[in-house]
């Protein structure tokens, strides 16, 4: 099942758990392109890599970093499989735990909002009790998992 999330209330984020250690956030710039799309596909998957490269051609980009000292740790995108959807977003295994995942989910909603939209779709997601919590995010009924890895066939 997809989620929606009220975008108009969300619940303010406190970003200094990441920046104070060290992590800048921050949106990313259009000769990233290339590097952000390979180090995606390298470490996630070659589908990711073609909504990021969509999420690059978007004014303003819709791809949100997570960096630090030693390079890239994370990324998200808004706005990409369809109007108003957060994802995909992914987090390097050795820097999970941190805080990361999340702090790149609210700062990507937040900018969704701040472009005018009312609501989010997290369309197929995994931790759906932590959105829940979150986000107070709530289950579209009869949506279907998985629909557009379908779409893709």
């Amino acid at each position: 099942m997809d989620l929606l999330v009220r975008l108009y209330d969300l619940p303010r984020y406190d970003y200094s758990r990441v920046t104070g250690q060290g992590t800048t956030l921050r949106r990313a710039l259009p000769p990233e392109r290339g590097m952000v799309a390979d180090w995606v596909e390298t470490h996630f998957s070659r589908h990711w890599r073609s909504e990021v490269e969509v999420a690059f051609s978007h004014q303003p980009i819709d791809v949100w970093l997570a960096t630090d000292a030693t390079g890239l740790l994370g990324f998200a995108c808004g706005d990409v499989t369809a109007r108003g959807f957060f994802g995909p977003t992914g987090v390097l295994e050795t820097a999970r735990g941190r805080g990361l995942g999340e702090a790149l989910l609210f700062r990507t909603l937040e900018d969704l909002r701040d472009r005018g939209f009312a609501y989010g779709v997290i369309g197929d997601p995994g931790p759906v009790a932590f959105y829940k919590k979150k986000l107070d995010a709530m289950e579209i009924p009869n949506s279907k998992p998985g629909i557009y890895k379908d779409m893709l066939r």
